[in-house]
């Protein structure tokens, strides 16, 4: 499936579903259970490897992990780039193709430089040369302003201009993540659409069905099943170490 089928996927109102992988065993089984996308999780991979999110991965680890998930399924991958690890964008479009990756998460944080987010034109600026160098690229942009806010409807207008600047620039698809507010979410996609929204499911919101209604087009689970089995196995390794079955 190429990247036009990955992109023609993302339909507001029918979400695309991923459950985020962060090896070519969860991706297996992801593909096996019928999802037509698998999709990585920059924490859950960075992690697995033994590393912290938000760059700490090595480039060369993070993309050798990328082709050991896309040669292991036959459906498209989207790969979580965080910002890109530094990389100019001509040579972070060709390193995705390189490990046959269908699309990819780019972020506005600025990890290098010390926190905060990149400012607007320069993060449009990014998209617009990561879509000329991977004109194919199936680019899911996200906004990073509702992270850390503690009043998520005082910064709903700032995330709405970044959206537009980055769809402006090319972006495919654009990612509020970690919207709490289903106000404000909703005031999102209304004002971006008809483009496609990505939104992280949460554990305390709406279930799937309740996030279609929103009118979003993809939804993404994050670190979430990486951390719902990592703490299946804590709990099996203290009853281990309690003298008690494994299972």
């Amino acid at each position: 499936m190429t990247a036009a089928a990955l992109r023609a996927l993302h339909v507001p109102g029918k979400p695309l579903i991923l459950p985020n992988v962060w090896d070519a065993a969860s991706a297996k089984l992801v593909e096996q259970a019928g999802f037509p996308v698998v999709a990585t999780g920059s924490a859950a991979i960075a992690e697995s490897l033994g590393y912290p999110d938000q760059h700490g991965t090595p480039v060369g680890e993070a993309f050798a992990a990328f082709a050991r998930i896309t040669r292991a399924v036959s459906v498209p991958v989207t790969v979580d780039v965080e910002g890109g690890y530094g990389l100019p964008e001509a040579e972070l479009a060709a390193r995705l193709a390189e490990a046959g990756a269908a699309g990819c998460n780019f972020e506005d944080s600025d990890h290098d430089a010390g926190g905060g987010l990149v400012d607007v034109a320069r993060q449009a600026g990014r998209i617009a040369a990561l879509r000329a160098a991977g004109p194919d690229l199936v680019i899911n942009a996200r906004v990073d302003v509702f992270i850390t806010a503690a009043d998520q409807q005082a910064v709903v207008d700032e995330g709405i201009e970044r959206a537009r600047a980055y769809l402006a620039a090319g972006a495919d698809c654009v990612y509020p993540i970690l919207v709490r507010d289903m106000d404000v979410l909703k005031a999102f996609v209304d004002a971006v659409a008809p483009a496609a929204v990505n939104a992280l499911y949460l554990p305390d919101g709406p279930d799937f069905a309740g996030l279609a209604e929103l009118g979003l087009a993809r939804i993404s689970l994050g670190a979430g099943m990486f951390r719902h089995l990592q703490a299946q196995l804590r709990e099996r390794l203290a009853a281990m170490a309690a003298g008690q079955r494994p299972y």
